[in-house]
C-alpha cells in the first residue's frame, strides 16, 4: 500500500476518539472478553516486530510468511485479525479460504520497502531489461512485497524468497536461468549472492526512479541485477556501530539481519533471518554478550526473555519500525470491536488475477525449499 493510498484511507476510515481515551485497562479487558466470546473463530497472528501490548495477545508469533502459513492452515477461524503490516495480511488474505476474512486493525500500518517497487516502475524495468539480456532473466521477490508485485513475478516464471529460504531460491532460480532480477531489497539480495559465491562485480542496480540500470563493466558480465530498495529500520545500522561494540565490548558477538548492508553483515559475527536471530539468542550460553542488527521491539523483546545474557541493540539510537508500530492496542480493541458488532473494519482483499500468479510465484518457492 502507498503513502498516497494509506493517506486516503485515512480519510474514510479512522478509528474512533473514544479508543485514545480508554485505560490499558479497559482495552485489555475488552481483548480478553471478545477472544473468549468468540473462540476458536478468532485467530490473532502477532509478527515478531509487533509492540508487547499487542503481541500479548497473539495466538501466535512469527516471521510475516510463517504467519500467512499458520493462519491458512486454521479452518476453524473465519476472523484473522493480522497484527502485522500490509503486504503481511495481503498474503495471509490470498492463502486463506474464501469464508475467513483477514483484518488489519490500521491500514496505515505499510511497509516502506514493499512500497519501493510498484508495478508500473517493474513492468517498465522488466521491459528495459529484457532488451539488455534477453530472455535470460528470472524474476525474484522477497516476500516483504506487495501482492502486485508477487503476481508480477509468478507470472514471468519466477517466485517469492524469504530471508532463511533465499539462498535455496537463488540457486534453483540459476537453474532456470542465467540471471536474477531481485526485488525490493538489494541488500537481501545483494548478500545472499555473495554467500553464493558471486562476486560483488557481476552485481548491477537497477534504480526505479531514474529507470535505469547501474553498472559500471561489460554488461554480458552482470548476473544479478538488485532493485534499488531497502528496509528504512535496517539500513540504519552502520559499520561505525559495529566499531564501536568491537571498541568497546571486544567479547561481545554480533548478530544482524541480512536486511543490513553487504559492510555490516561482512564485519558481524553471524547474520541471518529473524527466525535465526531468536534461535541463536535462544541457543546461547548463559553470561554471553550479544549486539543485535533488527528492529527494537524484538531485540528489547529478546533482552527481557533472556536477562542471563547481555543483549543490545547494534545501534543503541534504534527505533522500532514506524509502520510496525501503527498497530497498538486501541487499533486491536477497534477491530475485534467491529467483527463483534458484525461490520468489519479494514478487510483486505486482493483481486483474484493479482491471486492466481502471486500465489505462483508463493508456490514454487513452497515446493523448492
Amino acid at each position: 500500500m502507498s503513502v498516497l493510498d494509506m493517506l486516503q484511507f485515512e480519510k474514510r476510515e479512522m478509528m474512533p476518539e473514544e479508543y485514545k481515551g480508554k485505560s490499558v485497562e479497559q482495552l485489555e479487558q475488552r481483548v480478553k472478553e471478545i477472544k473468549e466470546k468468540f473462540g476458536k473463530k478468532l485467530f490473532i497472528p502477532g509478527h515478531h516486530y509487533q509492540k508487547n501490548e499487542v503481541i500479548q495477545f497473539a495466538d501466535v508469533t512469527g516471521d510475516s510468511l510463517q504467519l500467512a502459513q499458520v493462519a491458512a492452515a486454521n479452518k476453524d477461524a473465519q476472523y484473522i485479525v493480522f497484527c502485522g503490516v500490509h503486504f503481511m495480511a495481503e498474503t495471509a488474505e490470498m492463502l486463506t479460504s474464501e469464508n475467513q476474512k483477514v483484518i488489519l486493525p490500521d491500514m496505515r500500518a505499510g511497509c516502506s520497502m514493499a512500497d519501493m517497487a510498484n508495478l508500473s516502475q517493474t513492468e517498465t524495468a522488466w521491459e528495459k531489461l529484457e532488451k539488455l539480456f534477453g530472455d535470460t532473466i528470472v524474476p525474484l521477490t522477497y516476500v516483504n512485497s506487495t501482492a502486485e508485485i508477487k503476481a508480477f513475478v509468478g507470472k514471468y516464471g519466477g517466485a517469492t524468497v524469504t530471508s532463511s529460504n533465499a539462498k535455496k531460491m537463488l540457486q534453483w532460480a540459476f537453474s532456470k536461468k542465467e540471471r536474477i532480477l531481485f526485488l525490493p531489497d538489494q541488500h537481501l539480495g545483494r548478500n545472499t549472492a555473495y554467500d553464493l559465491g558471486i562476486p560483488l562485480e557481476k552485481m548491477a542496480i537497477w534504480d526505479p526512479i531514474g529507470n535505469e540500470l547501474q553498472y559500471e563493466g561489460a554488461i554480458d558480465d552482470v548476473v544479478v541485477i538488485l532493485w534499488k530498495g531497502h528496509c528504512s529500520v535496517h539500513e540504519k545500522f552502520t559499520v561505525k556501530n559495529v566499531e564501536h561494540i568491537r571498541k568497546t565490548e571486544p567479547d561481545m558477538k554480533i548478530i544482524v539481519h541480512p536486511e543490513c548492508t553487504r559492510e555490516v553483515v561482512e564485519l558481524s559475527d553471524k547474520a541471518g533471518s529473524t527466525k535465526y536471530i531468536i534461535e541463536t539468542i535462544e541457543k546461547a550460553t548463559p553470561g554471553s554478550k550479544w549486539a543485535i542488527g533488527t528492529e527494537m521491539n524484538l531485540v528489547n523483546r529478546l533482552m527481557e526473555q533472556h536477562p542471563d545474557k547481555k543483549i543490545v541493540s547494534l545501534n543503541p539510537y534504534m527505533c522500532p519500525c514506524l509502520t510496525m508500530n501503527r498497530i497498538d492496542l486501541p487499533h486491536l480493541v477497534w477491530a475485534l470491536e467491529s467483527i463483534e458488532k458484525g461490520e468489519p473494519i479494514n478487510q483486505i482483499t486482493v483481486d483474484q488475477d493479482i491471486t492466481e500468479y502471486a500465489l505462483l510465484a508463493l508456490n514454487r518457492m513452497l515446493q523448492n525449499v
